[in-house]
């Protein structure tokens, strides 16, 4: 089973991070549920979905998750634009 590590730009250009084993559904719900979306993202609609990582398992996922929730803003936008950082 594919999971997921994942960046969203939110309507406030803020970003986002999270992790799922189906990136679409995630990204739908995000957008359209507002009961299973995160509660940071409520009033940020829409989201956008721009950057992912694929993984075998969802605690290699959570494990990136956590290492990339800590870095400032432009750390993230650089890995968003291509440029790979540790």
């Amino acid at each position: 089973m594919s999971c997921f590590f994942y960046i969203v730009r939110c309507s406030d250009d803020s970003l986002y991070c999270g992790q799922t084993n189906n990136l679409q559904r995630r990204i739908d719900e995000h957008n359209f549920d507002k009961n299973k979306s995160a509660k940071y993202l409520r009033a940020k609609k829409p989201v956008k979905l721009v950057y992912s990582e694929e993984y075998s398992t969802i605690q290699l996922a959570m494990k990136r998750e956590r290492q990339v929730r800590k870095w400032k803003k432009s750390e993230k936008e650089i890995l968003i634009q291509g440029v790979r950082t540790s």
